[in-house]
């Protein structure tokens, strides 16, 4: 039985996703996977479960919806499976399970071999990169009502996964083929308007494409975007870029550009 939180959360079970009905169930879940196997007091899951309004008898829904999810995992264990052990653990619960069998902790595992290989193999960090964001299936915790717990590490995760899908794509501009690369880097740009790594990026690999101006277009575009909606220039990063890219520098044909 593996654990699914890079997305909606839900349990893989023989290679086939379940997903958990019930919300409060699937906010439960959800508060003890994120937690690594550490006991989540019972204050903090009132919290995530019923935000500032707790009903009067929290501390029995509370075991009502412990018992509840036992039961659920269980029966998507099925007959010849065994559930993970959700035990109460002073000040509350804990959902004993192997690190392996949450995708969060695979991911994370597979970025950190990634940032291993780059400097001495930069095809096997991009493929380690590849097999860590192919994990995502949305938007983390994307169904559960965030509570404070839930909140910080769904913001925590949507950050761990931009840069792991930033250095990704560095490695496809620097050791790959720019071409690659240039469609995602615009949709990301898209979804992340103000990463200004990210309109470099894709200024350099138009660049490094033959396609200077429509690296030159990308740049104006930002900068008027941030002067018009924030009232700011680029940074001196980007600007730096900008230039190098209008006065064809030599050194951004390089690979292992700083980054």
């Amino acid at each position: 039985m593996r654990f699914r939180v890079l997305g909606s959360v839900g349990v893989e079970v023989k290679g086939r996703y379940r997903g958990i009905s019930g919300s409060r169930q699937r906010t439960l879940l959800a508060s003890l996977l994120v937690s690594n196997c550490r006991p989540v007091p019972a204050e903090q899951l009132y919290a995530e479960l019923w935000g500032e309004r707790p009903p009067s008898t929290v501390e029995n829904s509370l075991q009502a919806h412990v018992y509840r999810l036992r039961r659920t995992l269980q029966e998507l264990a099925g007959s010849e499976g065994t559930a993970p052990p959700l035990i109460t653990r002073a000040p509350g619960y804990v959902l004993d399970i192997q690190p392996e069998d949450l995708d969060l902790n695979v991911f994370r595992e597979r970025t950190a071999r990634a940032r291993q290989a780059l400097a001495t193999d930069p095809g096997r960090a991009y493929t380690h990169f590849e097999e860590a964001l192919d994990l995502w299936r949305g938007s983390p915790l994307q169904d559960v009502s965030l509570g404070p717990l839930c909140q910080s590490v769904a913001l925590q995760l949507e950050e761990e996964h931009l840069s792991a899908l930033e250095e990704k794509l560095w490695l496809g501009i620097d050791h790959d083929d720019p071409n690659r690369v240039i469609g995602e880097l615009k949709r990301v740009s898209t979804v992340h308007p103000w990463r200004e790594r990210i309109t470099e990026m894709l200024m350099l690999a138009l660049y490094r494409c033959g396609r200077q101006a429509e690296a030159v277009a990308a740049y104006n575009s930002v900068r008027s975007r941030l002067v018009d909606e924030l009232g700011m220039e680029p940074s001196k990063q980007l600007e730096l870029r900008f230039r190098e890219i209008l006065n064809q520098a030599p050194s951004l044909q390089l690979s292992s550009l700083a980054r």
